[in-house]
């Protein structure tokens, strides 16, 4: 099952994706991002160490880090 939030303001799913992007300098890193479907690259649930919070104009879920 993947992990979704409900939009406090629209009230539409979100699903979270993860996908591993290879930068110039030869890193690797994960971008994650919400969509309106559970694809391919969902995940089942929060990475460690991340929130999740949504933008009070727009409704849209952001994922941030724990600080």
């Amino acid at each position: 099952m993947s992990y979704s939030v409900q939009s406090k303001k629209s009230g539409k799913t979100y699903f979270l994706h993860g996908r591993r992007q290879k930068l110039k300098g030869g890193q690797e890193v994960t971008l994650y991002f919400f969509a309106g479907e559970a694809k391919e690259g969902a995940l089942d649930a929060l990475p460690a160490g991340y929130e999740v919070s949504e933008n009070a104009s727009t409704g849209l879920p952001l994922l941030k880090k724990i600080r």
